[in-house]
């Protein structure tokens, strides 16, 4: 197997090493609570890591988990809702979510069972603004910092400084149940460096409070930060820690761990650039373009690999593609055209962007010429750019969310 075929096949194997059913089960608390056990949850990954729960758990299992609309689970979840919301920016469906769950949590008692189920995208799904706040205002400074190119965790930490449940703010509202020692938080990390209070804004984890840090990411932004709002975010009390169990069930490494040994089985020299890079998607292309020339100058069969969260800065209204297209168009363009080499870069759980693609694949029978990939990152084109030569990797939602995943092969792959 070579090219396209194998390139996806390592793709969709790394998927697979940090799925729910695979990474959850073993770490999930044994034994029968005196209580419920509620289940709380937000991301792309929650309604697949409901049902492990309910398949799992033992005694009366209920709660609410909120996921991004599609990406709801074929398995069944029993008595935890499901709840399909809007990503990256809230919907009406996220502010329902963020109260009800919000809700659920103050319900519970001592002798309760509690289980945060957390995953990349619940910033946006779990929606519960300050009050003053409304829902719309906060999609719209939501809408702003995800097409200025301000990294993830930036826009994340403005979320938490402007939200009724992350923060820890979720935890602290089951404060009955933490009293009995039976929380838990089970995640399933696209943050780079897995820093738990970043997941999802930590709705379950305290993290550092900062207002002066987050009206100034505003301002940079261009986001006129009006008096009330500038008074909200300075006067959100921060939540002291919860002590409980944490646990990052699967992460980047994960994946990437299962491709490079899946990949040196079949004879590649696998050589890691970075399982956490961050930086512009179209830059950080052209810098591994550099990398695979040099490689392919020496010879032999080599798998360059690499993760993490690049980020696309929106130059043109409309735009259609991430930021796998944009890196990938980015590095194609720089390229010789008949180069011996093929690369697949794809979102770990199914989108890239806003489209219907995980990423994008090329070679050099496959692929677009300088001109044209120059043209589409200028317009923000990417998806139709690869769209035009069948350059489109779509697996569908994969209910796991654990950064990027990036591979450029080197020498006999297409």
């Amino acid at each position: 197997m070579s090219g396209r075929p194998m390139l996806e096949g390592y793709f969709r194997a790394g998927v697979a090493a940090a799925s729910a059913w695979r990474c959850l089960p073993p770490l999930l608390p044994k034994g029968r609570p005196a209580g419920r056990t509620i289940v709380l949850g937000c991301g792309k990954a929650a309604a697949e890591m409901a049902a492990v729960v309910h398949r799992h758990g033992e005694g009366p299992v209920s709660g609410c988990v909120v996921t991004r609309h599609g990406h709801g689970t074929p398995h069944d979840t029993g008595a935890i809702a499901v709840i399909e919301a809007g990503h990256p920016v809230p919907d009406a469906a996220s502010g329902e979510a963020g109260r009800r769950i919000r809700a659920l949590a103050a319900e519970a008692t001592a002798g309760d069972r509690v289980i945060f189920l957390i995953s990349g995208g619940g910033s946006a799904l779990l929606c519960d603004p300050l009050p003053g706040l409304s829902l719309e205002e906060k999609a719209r400074i939501t809408r702003h910092l995800v097409g200025s190119g301000i990294a993830i965790d930036r826009i994340n930490l403005v979320r938490r400084h402007l939200s009724q449940v992350k923060g820890g703010r979720l935890a602290a509202a089951a404060a009955a149940a933490a009293a009995a020692d039976d929380m838990h938080t089970f995640m399933i990390s696209d943050v780079v460096g897995d820093d738990p209070a970043a997941v999802a804004s930590g709705p379950s984890i305290a993290g550092p409070f900062m207002p002066e840090t987050v009206l100034d990411i505003l301002a940079r932004s261009g986001w006129p930060t009006a008096p009330a709002l500038a008074a909200a975010i300075r006067g959100a009390i921060p939540v002291p820690a919860r002590a409980h169990p944490v646990h990052v069930v699967a992460r980047a490494h994960d994946a990437l761990n299962c491709i490079a040994a899946s990949a040196a089985q079949d004879g590649w020299n696998v050589v890691r650039i970075g399982d956490e890079l961050e930086g512009d998607a179209a830059q950080t292309g052209q810098a591994h373009a550099r990398l695979a020339q040099d490689l392919a100058a020496r010879g032999g069969r080599h798998l360059l690999l690499s993760g993490g969260e690049l980020t696309v800065t929106v130059r043109a209204p409309g735009g259609r593609g991430g930021p796998n297209l944009e890196y990938l168009a980015g590095l194609m363009a720089h390229l010789p055209a008949s180069a011996p080499i093929a690369a697949l870069a794809g979102d770990t759980d199914g989108i890239d962007g806003t489209q219907d693609n995980a990423g994008g694949y090329f070679d050099a029978a496959c692929r677009a010429d300088m001109a044209d990939c120059t043209a589409a990152l200028a317009a923000n084109r990417t998806h139709d750019l690869f769209a035009a030569f069948g350059g489109l990797v779509i697996t569908g939602p994969t209910r796991t969310n654990v950064n990027d995943i990036r591979m450029i092969a080197i020498g006999a792959c297409s």
